[in-house]
């Protein structure tokens, strides 16, 4: 675990792929737990350290992901996440070169729990949210393109059903197309930067982090 900011009441770390962020059925023990064990031991405090999860980012993917350290700023950056003030890019390395070098996508997603999967829908379906998305290029290569995506709405799996729906799956998901997996079984999409005001301080928070190595390789390409 890679602890990117830290003060008294907000942690972000670097999540890397195959990390959980919060348990599951898998019984794994997820990053809210290890961070717990990281403050405990860092301030040697007894009894139960609080780590409360603001958002999540899917086990196959890496990047920043935010937790807060007190409740106050878990009911703020709670808040602040449902009225779009925490603002996240991703960055993801897809199949191919979308027709588009800038582009917003508008879909309507269904969620199968079962399949653990997200579809591309009509928008009768009452079960389908509409979901929106831009993307700029950043760079081209050979066989992959690399886009810097920023979410209008925050489904389960929205970039990758939305960009595998134009006919770009992400480097390494088998599940929505890609051709063939990564070698550490993630797929190639990080969430790359994240910015709000903080909660409590009230002043701005602005974090970057390195590109994954399949985005390094094709920049420096």
């Amino acid at each position: 675990m890679q602890v990117v900011y830290e003060d008294n009441h907000i942690i972000v770390v670097n999540k890397e792929v195959g990390e959980i962020v919060q348990g599951d059925k898998t019984g794994d023990t997820p990053l809210s737990e290890i961070i717990k064990q990281y403050l405990k031991e860092k301030y040697n405090k007894p009894g139960n350290v609080f780590c409360g999860v603001v958002h999540r980012i899917d086990r196959p993917v890496s990047g920043l992901v935010v937790f807060a350290k007190t409740s106050k700023a878990l009911e703020r950056l709670n808040k602040m996440l449902r009225d779009g003030e925490i603002h996240k890019t991703y960055w993801a390395l897809v199949e191919g070169k979308p027709e588009k070098a800038e582009d917003t996508l508008e879909n309507y997603l269904v969620s199968d729990g079962r399949l653990n999967k997200t579809f591309i829908s009509s928008p009768d379906n009452p079960q389908a949210k509409k979901s929106i998305l831009s993307y700029k290029t950043i760079a081209n290569g050979d066989r992959y393109t690399l886009l810097e995506v920023n979410l209008m709405t925050g489904r389960k799996h929205q970039i990758r059903a939305q960009l595998s729906g134009i006919g770009h799956p992400i480097k390494g998901d088998l599940k929505y197309g890609a051709r063939r997996s990564n070698r550490d079984g993630g797929i190639s999409l990080q969430a790359h930067r994240i910015s709000f005001i903080h909660p409590v301080s009230k002043l701005p928070v602005d974090l970057e982090i390195a590109p994954i190595s399949d985005a390094r390789l094709l920049l420096n390409s």
